[in-house]
């Protein structure tokens, strides 16, 4: 699947979730997802607990954090000490 069909799966509405990006045709936000497989979910976890879901959702949410990160300047949560 290419990238931008991939990304046609995340839509934005001020009615959803406050403006949050989303999966299409759910609740379910791009930083739920991200935060679940953060804290060890697997793709299958995830996929079993939410039924409708599938693994090109996951992906999506995976490109769209990837390509909101390319364009944003930032700054670690921690300096390195020397």
């Amino acid at each position: 699947m290419t990238d931008d069909r991939l990304l046609e799966r995340i839509h934005m509405n001020p009615k959803i979730l406050a403006g949050k990006p989303v999966i299409c045709g759910t609740r379910l936000s791009v930083d739920f997802i991200l935060n679940l497989l953060a804290h060890g979910a697997t793709a299958q976890e995830i996929l079993d607990e939410y039924e409708g879901l599938g693994l090109e959702d996951i992906l999506a949410c995976l490109l769209f954090a990837a390509r909101s990160l390319e364009s944003s300047a930032f700054l670690p949560l921690k300096a390195e000490v020397a």
